[in-house]
């Protein structure tokens, strides 16, 4: 049974505060830069609400400060919002000085764009909200009354940069961030999180741990691993691969470019032209980037004749990729122009179809656990039906069965209509973090599109030829998101499996070094991973420097620790379990690595 995630009717609530909030603040910036602001757009989107505008000066922090005050004022005012609907030409007249409204209100007058500026499907009304002296462009919802919101659970954030309309050739705005709650707890709480989000910003982290870097020599998007951030990432695909092997999957390599004659073939460059790169002339033949992994599989597939008694096959590949992303949307590892995905393929029959995509999600939802994560989201995303291949009927089946694998992993999972990319419907699993945030990473999609494009097909029982049906499916998603997720959800402090130095040796004083290199050979020879901190420095500033770079144990040793063949115990949390044999250490190690904590 299709399940809910969240409560829909608190969900609409916040929504329409959020909105009403972004048009009070909207009122209050047109106050202070009377006769010269340019109001554009102004949404709520997911915990807050933003406003473009085009300002005569840059705003400051003292002017968020009295922007919040003159919007608690509009609040207390209690001003109901009022709709009416008006024709372009009545738009036009209320919003002569305002030329952004004005595009807006010719897109809608068109039809195929609503008052943001987005596409949609039907052609809109045209209607305005006005409260107290203010007057937008908007379809709603709002709240009844401005004093309806809690003037102590709003706050402004931060301001920002934007494109109009997100075009880098277009004027540049300034954005200002809100956020907006029921209670002044909510917002509280909301405000921490942010607090702790900052603290465990992976780009911060990636620096101060020396995981990865970004060169403007290399280019943007395009990570550098260094020696920890790749053990880290080593140790995850290998963990990975260990269990594809035990699943019945087959590793398979690829190319990173490939013939345009393929990538036509696959239908990428009539639906997908825009995230690719330019081609590449090799001998007047036009090649191009991978974008993806999956036509290079197909031709696996098709390298030789299958029978039904093949199937399943599974290919799996950690294949990097390349994606044309502006550069104003990315971001340290969670956006890039090159990652790689643990990307795999299955090849089934129709009537092995079910029993595969169950096998997928158990499968998902035991690596991601293996990780850490215990909360997820699942979204069904359906046709797309300016952008989708095939016939529209051809979909119903695979979305139905895509549905049924939801419903039988009891799984709770909403619609996301229209969000199917072009080849076939899929899941999308989001994974919540240590502050409840949602972040996509898994992906299971059904295809029914590419085999038949590229003419895949199996001898049946029956001694005929049939298509295969074909699944494609990321768990871990791109491994450089999937690691700035994982930076972020530990904050750095890695699970002791995960640790690229699982200890440290620290000793009181030179005549102590010796024991410690014995120690940590001694616990190398084990398995450990382990370093001594044989720098001239008192004990107490290494103890802060191994704090600082999350190591699960500090092991520091002096006369008492040689004399008995120990070692006294520190931990990163700042526990101190005091003196423990050698012996005891290891093994308690080796139970922690086993059990992913």
């Amino acid at each position: 049974m299709h399940a809910e995630m969240k409560d829909d009717h608190e969900e609409a609530e916040l929504h329409r505060i959020r909105h009403s909030a972004a048009h009070i603040m909207a009122q209050a910036v047109m106050e202070m830069f009377p006769g010269e602001a340019k109001i554009a757009i102004g949404p709520p989107i997911e915990d807050g609400f933003y406003y473009d505008f085009e300002l005569p000066r840059g705003l400051t922090p003292e002017d968020l400060e009295a922007l919040e005050k003159r919007m608690r004022q509009i609040i207390q005012g209690d001003f109901p919002f009022e709709r009416k609907v008006v024709s372009a030409s009545e738009a036009r007249r209320l919003f002569s000085d305002q030329p952004y409204k004005i595009e807006l209100i010719d897109g809608l007058e068109q039809g195929g764009v609503d008052e943001y500026g987005e596409p949609t499907a039907v052609k809109p009304e045209i209607s305005i909200y006005t409260h107290d002296s203010f007057t937008d462009l908007c379809r709603g919802p709002h709240v009844e009354r401005t004093g309806r919101i809690n003037p102590a659970a709003v706050k402004l954030l931060h301001t920002a940069g934007a494109y109009w309309r997100g075009d880098e050739h277009r004027q540049m705005l300034q954005r200002i961030y809100g956020t907006a709650w029921e209670t002044g707890e909510q917002l509280e709480e909301y405000l921490w999180k942010l607090e702790e989000a900052a603290r465990r910003d992976h780009r911060r982290l990636g620096r101060e741990l020396d995981l990865y870097s970004v060169s403007d020599e290399v280019g943007p998007g395009l990570i550098l691993w260094h020696p920890k951030g790749g053990l880290v990432r080593k140790i995850s695909e290998d963990y990975c691969r260990a269990e594809h092997a035990a699943g019945g999957y087959d590793f398979v390599y690829s190319p990173h470019i490939g013939k345009s004659q393929l990538w036509e073939t696959s239908g990428h460059l009539d639906w997908f032209r825009e995230n690719m790169y330019s081609p590449i002339d090799i001998e007047g033949q036009h090649y191009y980037l991978k974008p993806m992994n999956c036509p290079f599989h197909l031709q696996i597939y098709k390298s030789q004749t299958r029978s039904y008694r093949d199937l399943p096959l599974r290919y799996a590949e950690w294949g990097t990729v390349y994606r044309y992303e502006r550069s104003g949307v990315l971001h340290g590892l969670l956006r890039v122009r090159g990652f790689t995905q643990d990307d795999a393929h299955l090849f089934c029959r129709p009537d092995q179809m079910p029993v595969e995509i169950d096998r997928v999600l158990q499968f998902c939802l035991q690596l991601l656990r293996a990780f850490g994560f215990r909360e997820f989201q699942a979204y069904l995303a359906t046709r797309n039906p300016d952008k989708a291949a095939g016939e529209p009927e051809q979909w119903v089946a695979p979305t139905e069965a895509l549905r049924a694998a939801l419903e039988r992993a009891q799984i709770s999972y909403r619609i996301d209509e229209g969000e199917a990319t072009f080849y076939g419907p899929k899941i999308d699993l989001k994974v919540k973090d240590a502050l409840s945030r949602a972040w996509q990473l898994s992906t299971i999609q059904f295809d029914f599109t590419l085999p038949e494009r590229f003419g895949l097909t199996y001898v049946g029982e029956d001694g005929k030829e049939h298509q295969p049906y074909m699944i494609h499916r990321a768990l871990l998603g791109s491994m450089e998101r999937f690691m700035g997720v994982l930076i972020e959800h530990f904050g750095g402090s890695f699970p002791v499996w995960l640790s690229p130095v699982q200890a440290v040796v620290i000793p009181i004083a030179d005549r102590h070094v010796e024991y410690a290199r014995r120690v940590a050979e001694t616990l190398a020879t084990g398995g450990l991973r382990v370093n001594v901190n044989d720098r001239n420095e008192r004990m107490n500033a290494k103890i802060r420097d191994a704090q600082t770079q999350k190591i699960p144990y500090m092991l520091v040793v002096g006369d008492k620790e040689i004399a008995n063949g120990s070692v006294a115990l520190r931990l990163r949390s700042g526990e101190n379990p005091g003196p423990v044999s050698i012996d005891a250490f290891q093994k308690r190690a080796a139970q922690e690595i086993a059990g992913h904590v």
